[in-house]
C-alpha cells in the first residue's frame, strides 16, 4: 500500500515542485540526464553491435528483419499510451496507477499468446520455417513491458531520469555483454534475440525497483476514460508509424533474399542511429516538459523550437558527414562484407534530417492533448512510404533508398501544415530556427567530399579519422564564425545556472 501512494498521490503532490521556479533547471537535469546516459549506453552497445556484425552474416540480420515485423506491429498494441497517459494527465491518483497496470498487463498477456499463434502463418509468409521460432521465443519480450512502461511513466512525470540513466546503464551492459557471448559461441541469429531480451529483462526489474511501481493492479476500469482515450489514440499513432517504417521489410521480405534484406536493413540501422537511438529519448523529456507547460502557450512555442534548433545542431552534421564518408565509415566499421551498403548509405543519410524534423513534432502536439494531429499526420505516412517502397522495389535496394527519400520530404511537408499552427509556430520561425545547422552543415559535407578526392590512396581507417577531424573541426568554425550566438545557448545548456537539478 505505501508503494501505491508513493507512485499515486506521490505524483499528484510532486507537480506542484515540479512547475515551480526551478522547472528549467529541472529540465536541464533531465536533458543531461537523458542524452548522457544514452550516449553512454549507446557508445557501449554500438561497441557490441559492431564486433557482432563482423561475426555474424547479412543472412541472420536479414532473418532477424523478418520477425521485427511481427513484433513491432504487435508491440504498436503493448499500451504505452495508457502509461504515457499518466504523463499527459494534469494530476494523477493511486485507482489511475493500478488501473494502468491492469491496463497493460492484461494487452500484453494477450500479445504474447498472439504472437506465438501467428509464428507459424509469418515463416509461411516470408518462405522462412526458422521466422517461426524465433517468434515463439521473441514473444516474452511482451511480459517485461508492463513493468517497464509503468515505471517509466511515472519517473519521467517526476522529471527523474537520473534513476533511468542508472537501469539504462545496466540494461545496455548486460545487452552488450550477451549479444558478445553468443555470438562468440557461434548462434547465429539467435544472437539478436538474446541481447534484446537480457536488455529488456533488466530494464524491467531494474525500472520496477528504481520507481518502487510494483502495485497491485486493479482490472475494475470504471472512471478511465482518459486512459483509454488517449491510450486508445497513441495505439493509432503508432500503428500507422509501424506501417511507415516496416513497410518496406514486409515489402522487400517476400522480393529479395535474405542476403539483400540484411544490407539493406544494416544500412538503414547505420543512418538512423540518431533518429532512433538518441532522439526518442529527447523526446521522452520534452513530452514530460511540454506536458507540464500546455496551458502556456507561447513559452512552448519557444520551447519547441529550442528543442528543434539544438538537435538538428547535432544531427545536421551527423547525417551529411555520414553522406560524405560512406565509403571509409563503413570499411571501417563493418568491414569488407558489408561494402554493398555503400551505394545506399549517403542516399538514406540524406534522408534522415527531414526525418529526424518529421519525428520532433508528436510529443508537442500530443502534450497539448491534441493527439488527432499526430494521427493524421501518421495516417499520410502510412500511406505515402508503401506506396513509394512499392514504386522502388523494383530497382532493388537503391529503389528502396529513393522511396526514403521521396516519401519522408511529403510526410514532412503534412507535418508542417498540420502541426505548426496548434503550436503557434510559423514556417518563417522554424526556418531562422534550422537554418544556422543546414548552412554549416552543407558546407563541412562539401568541403570533406572535396578533401577526399585530394587524399592519395590509404587504408579506410585512417581515410575516415582525417575526414572525421577536418569535418568536426570545419563545422564548429562555420557555427562559431557565424552562429556564435547558437553556440553560446548549446554550451549554456550543460552550464549551472541557480540551484542545480536535486538528486532524487
Amino acid at each position: 500500500m505505501h508503494e501505491e501512494q508513493t507512485a499515486g498521490v506521490g505524483a499528484e503532490r510532486r507537480i506542484g515542485q515540479i512547475e515551480g521556479p526551478g522547472f528549467a533547471e529541472r529540465v536541464k537535469g533531465a536533458i543531461i540526464w537523458r542524452s548522457g546516459s544514452q550516449i553512454v549506453a549507446q557508445v557501449l552497445t554500438w561497441g557490441s553491435t559492431f564486433l557482432v556484425i563482423r561475426m555474424l552474416s547479412p543472412s541472420d540480420y536479414g532473418l532477424f528483419a523478418m520477425t521485427q515485423v511481427v513484433l513491432m506491429l504487435l508491440t504498436l498494441l503493448n499500451g504505452y499510451g495508457f502509461a504515457s497517459a499518466l504523463i499527459q494527465s494534469e494530476s494523477i491518483d493511486r485507482q489511475r496507477v493500478r488501473q494502468a497496470f491492469g491496463m497493460l498487463l492484461l494487452l500484453n498477456g494477450a500479445l504474447a499468446a498472439a504472437q506465438i499463434a501467428l509464428a507459424p502463418l509469418a515463416a509461411a509468409y516470408f518462405r522462412q520455417p526458422i521466422v517461426a521460432d524465433l517468434l515463439r521465443v521473441q514473444a516474452l519480450f511482451y511480459l517485461s513491458t508492463p513493468f517497464i512502461a509503468l515505471p517509466n511513466a511515472l519517473l519521467s512525470r517526476e522529471m527523474d531520469f537520473r534513476k533511468q540513466a542508472k537501469v539504462n546503464f545496466a540494461s545496455a551492459l548486460a545487452g552488450a555483454g550477451t549479444a558478445l557471448a553468443c555470438a562468440w559461441l557461434g548462434w547465429g541469429v539467435w544472437t539478436l534475440v538474446a541481447a534484446p531480451m537480457a536488455l529488456w529483462w533488466t530494464r524491467a526489474i531494474g525500472m520496477t525497483i528504481a520507481a518502487r511501481s510494483l502495485v497491485w493492479p486493479s482490472f475494475r476500469f470504471k472512471g478511465a476514460g482518459h486512459l483509454f482515450r488517449f491510450g486508445g489514440a497513441m495505439m493509432a499513432i503508432q500503428l500507422f508509424w509501424f506501417i511507415q517504417v516496416q513497410a518496406d521489410v514486409m515489402i522487400a521480405g517476400r522480393v529479395l533474399d535474405p542476403h539483400q534484406l540484411g544490407i539493406y536493413t544494416t544500412a538503414l540501422f547505420l543512418t538512423q542511429i540518431l533518429a532512433t537511438k538518441f532522439v526518442p529519448p529527447l523526446n521522452e523529456v520534452a513530452f514530460a516538459a511540454y506536458s507540464r507547460i500546455q496551458g502556456e502557450r507561447q513559452r512552448m512555442s519557444l520551447a519547441f523550437l529550442k528543442a528543434v534548433r539544438l538537435i538538428m545542431l547535432v544531427s545536421l552534421p551527423f547525417y551529411l558527414g555520414l553522406a560524405a564518408t560512406a565509403e571509409p565509415l563503413v570499411l571501417t566499421f563493418l568491414g569488407p562484407k558489408w561494402a554493398e551498403t555503400i551505394a545506399i548509405v549517403p542516399l538514406l543519410a540524406l534522408a534522415m534530417p527531414v526525418f529526424t524534423l518529421q519525428i520532433l513534432f508528436a510529443p508537442a502536439t500530443n502534450a497539448l492533448g491534441r493527439p488527432g494531429i499526430a494521427l493524421r499526420t501518421g495516417a499520410v505516412a502510412a500511406t505515402v512510404m508503401p506506396l513509394a517502397f512499392l514504386s522502388g522495389i523494383g530497382w532493388g535496394i537503391e529503389g528502396l533508398a529513393y522511396a526514403w527519400l521521396g516519401g519522408i520530404i511529403v510526410i514532412t511537408a503534412a507535418t508542417l501544415a498540420l502541426s505548426l499552427p496548434p503550436l503557434g509556430v510559423t514556417l518563417g520561425q522554424l526556418g531562422r530556427s534550422l537554418a544556422p545547422g543546414v548552412v554549416a552543415a552543407t558546407a563541412m559535407a562539401l568541403g570533406v567530399a572535396a578533401l577526399d578526392t585530394l587524399l592519395p590512396p590509404m587504408a579506410p581507417q585512417p581515410r575516415f579519422a582525417i575526414l572525421l577531424a577536418f569535418g568536426g573541426l570545419l563545422y564548429a568554425g562555420g557555427i562559431l564564425l557565424f552562429a556564435r550566438s547558437l553556440a553560446e545557448e548549446v554550451a549554456a545548456l550543460f552550464r549551472s545556472r541557480g540551484p542545480a537539478a536535486p538528486a532524487l
